[in-house]
């Protein structure tokens, strides 16, 4: 590799840390951000309130044009899963 070749690759280097490490900043700033939403929709799966919700919309009662992914028990099940999942590789991450 040549003296330009090599600085040429390093600032490429350059460019993508930075890029990455701005991105992953960002990343890490919403993940923070949404941990205590997970915490109440975590509550909220499979409780009483949830399991009337649930009910209702099986019954029809619910508008047909409400959003209502929550109400899928695979949806929010695999949401909190990758959660944890992603937790424990930040954690392993580290060390």
């Amino acid at each position: 590799m040549t003296q330009i070749e090599r600085i040429t690759y390093m600032e490429k280097c350059l460019d993508d840390g930075l890029r990455a490490v701005k991105e992953m900043s960002r990343a890490l700033s919403e993940y923070r951000r949404v941990q205590s939403e997970l915490r109440e929709l975590a509550g909220y799966y499979g409780s009483e309130e949830w399991r009337k919700d649930f009910e209702d919309d099986e019954k029809g009662k619910l508008p047909k044009d409400l959003k209502r992914g929550v109400l899928s028990e695979d949806a929010v099940y695999n949401l909190l899963s990758e959660n944890k999942e992603l937790q424990r590789e930040i954690l392993n991450f580290g060390t």
